[in-house]
């Protein structure tokens, strides 16, 4: 699915024209954002945590020649589904 399908969708569930549907997808995504670089976390109950969480340093081979690199520690983003969420998918 892309954005411009998952704007579609909300438009039609919450009985948006498309551009007030995009507006308000895009305006979540800011507000999580925004959350996860001050907080670094954002519970969503029922539905998932995000979590921001450290990546150590850590050895890797280049898939071209083989040879062993670094790869840098890193920030990343993680998603732990909620009780609802993992019921729903099953």
């Amino acid at each position: 699915m892309t954005k411009a399908d998952l704007v579609e969708k909300i438009a039609e569930k919450a009985n948006l024209t498309k551009a007030n549907a995009e507006r308000s997808l895009n305006a979540f995504i800011e507000a999580v954002e925004g959350v996860l670089v001050k907080e670094g976390k954002l519970t969503l109950t029922g539905f998932g945590t995000f979590v921001v969480e450290e990546r150590k340093e850590r050895k890797g081979r280049n898939p071209r020649t083989g040879a062993e690199i670094s790869i840098p520690a890193a920030k990343v983003v993680k998603f732990r589904p909620g009780k609802l969420l993992k019921e729903a998918i099953k």
